[in-house]
């Protein structure tokens, strides 16, 4: 099933089932509990990130291919990172190149799982029993700030450097160990893999995760990108006003995102 939280016309925000590609069953009740469903069809008139998540954590390096294009090494454990929740926008949402740091914006699309329940310490075989569902994210990158700071807070927690949507589908729907994904800038193929080349799987990582945190509902994480991302293109190629940016899941469906400069 497809879970979106959107706006209706009248300025409601919502959470239902999709009955159609911009119409839905309003949920009774909340979205981590039983999931019951009103019979009223209610027009979609703007997608909202399918949730709003109390942690967004993401790894890199998780593509051997992407870690050969930037000249680093594959890390022996996931590499965690966290985004600011503070970065999160929907699908058709426009990402802003920041004043402080507009050159270097890179795209990377990733697969993204959505906690379901808490999870503390949870083995391999039981990890995808936690998971709510699964969306398309990018996770955009200030690649400048990320050379000069030595670390990755700022370059990727930049308000509206992460892209989620345009809706969830739920763990039952799909596996999630090998679906094509690609990007798409102004309708040029950027990346094009599958989730089958990480070197952790979903479950290894829910596992690991949760041997290091507690996983609250909700909690997002980016399960990193595969290669072909603008910085390690010659020439290099960046996020530009006016862009299109689309990240396509086998199975979940596109999330795109437009571009502009921040206001002055």
């Amino acid at each position: 099933m497809k879970l979106a939280r959107f706006l209706t016309a009248d300025g409601r925000s919502l959470v239902g089932r999709l009955t159609a590609e911009r119409a839905a069953e309003p949920l009774v009740g909340h979205l981590f509990g039983e999931l019951t469903f009103a019979s009223e069809t209610v027009p979609i008139h703007r997608f909202l990130p399918p949730v709003e998540p109390p942690n967004i954590f993401a790894i890199g390096r998780n593509y051997r291919a992407h870690a050969a294009e930037t000249g680093s090494q594959v890390p022996e454990r996931p590499m965690i990172f966290m985004k600011a929740t503070t970065a999160v926008i929907g699908d058709g949402d426009t990402i802003v190149l920041p004043a402080a740091a507009p050159h270097e914006v890179d795209f990377e699309a990733e697969f993204a799982i959505i906690i379901g329940r808490r999870a503390r310490r949870v083995r391999e075989e039981e990890a995808l029993g936690y998971v709510l569902g699964y969306t398309c994210a990018n996770d955009v990158s200030a690649r400048d700030c990320q050379r000069a700071d030595k670390q990755w807070s700022r370059a990727k927690g930049f308000d509206t450097f992460c892209p989620l949507g345009p809706w969830l589908v739920t763990a039952e729907e799909l596996c999630p160990d090998a679906l094509a994904i690609r990007s798409r800038l102004n309708g040029r193929v950027m990346q094009a893999a599958s989730t089958r080349d990480m070197l952790h799987s979903c479950r290894q990582l829910i596992s690991y995760l949760s041997h290091q945190f507690t996983l609250l509902p909700g909690t997002a994480i980016l399960t990193g990108t595969p290669e072909g991302v603008g910085m390690a293109r010659t020439p290099p190629v960046f996020l530009r006003p006016g862009d299109r940016i689309e990240v396509e899941i086998e199975g979940l469906g596109t999330l795109m995102n437009t571009v502009a400069a921040e206001p002055t």
